[in-house]
């Protein structure tokens, strides 16, 4: 049966009012309108009004649960990984005990760092640069620290021992600094046990240890005796092992310490024992002692023997010291013989680099700078020095620039010379200086 045009004009219109109705309807659901087949606003469905969330609302802040006053959260300062704005503190959040994960033991447990127990196999190699490294600076405190950071354990008695190893093959001055770090460390890091634990344990391997150090049987008894005036060690200690002692070792270690004891009863002080090395002696003691050093070598004349002594002194930035006193006391001798050794003397520690350039210049330098004082008692000291300075620049260790430093005498002798030039005269080259003295006369 064939339509009429009528029919479908309608038919196409409805269609029409439909589509219309179904995307209106997909646009606008969430405004809580809707509409009905015949194009009318209605109620759903079953007769209720929908959820209505308008488009204006999408972005606000307000609480929808109906709570708060609309501000934005964390005070404008929110946002992913913000805790708020700066400077705010938060409270201890308080525990909830109706939390399903609450735990009541865990309310009041203290949390602490667990330092694992030092190996035995990382004993050495951890404590070695620790003591290396204690030599160079000498502070106790530090090491105390240091120590007091690992878990040594029952392996606390292996630190005297390990310290007092490595001062044997050292210098007189480590082992004063062993013996001091001895006594700090024990009552701090050690007891009185773990020290006596360590040197029965250096007793028992002194056969070992004199294949490294022959002289060690006398040092581990220096030790010993040091130990006990420290008070780290009992007084009874050494009679613990008379009559039980087989090695030979061992038996001169003990001894040496009982003869040590017995001196410092005479008034021998032990706490003195290894001397202070190094720059930690006071400069008059140096001084003294390079005095010393110098006299002996005028009366022996061996430079192996003063360039050994020279090395102990363990003081190599203090060498111009030694220059300075050798010239002095060339300039206040009457013979010759002091002249040519101690020319010699200087030459063999250049050539053996025991004294370097720096430490050569600043001796002549000084020596240049008293030249005036020392003058006044040795009326020939500008003579001598001249000549001394000239013999020095032929033997090779001072420089030509060092040796046209030195004041002349020509100066000096013109009585009309102005004392302001003399104390500039050691800036001066010696041919200026005659230019000079030879204008003024």
């Amino acid at each position: 049966m064939a339509l009429s045009p009528k029919t479908i004009h309608e038919a196409r219109l409805k269609a029409k009012a439909k589509r219309r109705l179904r995307k209106t309807s997909s646009r606008d659901s969430g405004r809580g309108d809707s509409f009905s087949d015949n194009g009318d606003p209605s109620r759903g469905t079953n007769g209720t009004v929908p959820p209505t969330s308008p488009k204006s609302k999408l972005l606000d802040r307000k609480s929808r649960a109906g709570k708060g006053r609309g501000l934005p959260k964390k005070g404008g300062a929110g946002g992913k990984g913000v805790w708020g704005p700066p400077g705010e503190v938060y409270d201890l959040e308080e525990v909830d005990v109706k939390d399903p994960n609450y735990d009541e033991a865990q309310e009041n447990c203290v949390y602490e760092t667990v330092v694992p127990p030092l190996e035995e196999g990382d004993f050495e190699k951890t404590l070695t640069p620790i003591v290396q490294e204690y030599f160079e600076h000498g502070d106790t405190n530090e090491v105390a620290e240091l120590l007091g950071e690992l878990n040594l354990g029952s392996m606390s008695s292996g630190v005297p021992m390990l310290a007092v190893s490595l001062a044997l093959e050292a210098k007189a001055s480590h082992r004063e600094l062993t013996s001091r770090l001895l006594a700090d460390l024990c009552g701090r890091v050690l007891s009185r046990r773990d020290v006596e634990s360590s040197f029965d344990k250096l007793l028992r391997e002194l056969p070992d240890l004199v294949l490294d150090t022959p002289g060690a049987p006398q040092l581990v008894g220096q030790f010993i005796a040091r130990a006990v005036k420290d008070k780290i060690l009992s007084k009874s200690y050494l009679d613990g092992y008379k009559g039980k002692v087989d090695c030979v070792h061992a038996r001169a270690a003990l001894d040496r310490a009982a003869v040590l004891l017995k001196m410092g009863m005479g008034g021998l002080r032990i706490d003195n024992l290894w001397g202070t090395g190094g720059g930690q002696r006071p400069v008059t003691q140096l001084v003294r002692e390079m005095t010393l050093l110098l006299k002996e070598y005028l009366l022996s004349g061996d430079n192996k023997e003063a360039e050994r002594c020279l090395r102990e002194l363990e003081v190599p930035h203090f060498h111009h010291e030694f220059v300075y006193e050798a010239i002095v006391m060339v300039l206040e001798s009457k013979g010759e013989k002091t002249f040519k050794m101690v020319l010699q003397l200087l030459k063999f520690l250049w050539v053996s680099s025991i004294i370097t350039v720096d430490q050569m210049r600043r001796g002549y330098e000084r020596v240049y700078m008293d030249i005036a004082e020392i003058n006044i008692d040795v009326p020939r000291a500008y003579f001598i020095l001249e000549q001394f300075v000239d013999k020095s620049f032929s033997a090779g260790f001072i420089c030509e620039k060092l040796r046209d430093l030195c004041p002349s005498r020509s100066l000096v002798q013109s009585n009309t010379f102005p004392h302001q030039l003399l104390s500039v005269s050691s800036l001066v080259s010696r041919s200026v200086c005659a230019v000079l003295a030879k204008f003024l006369w």
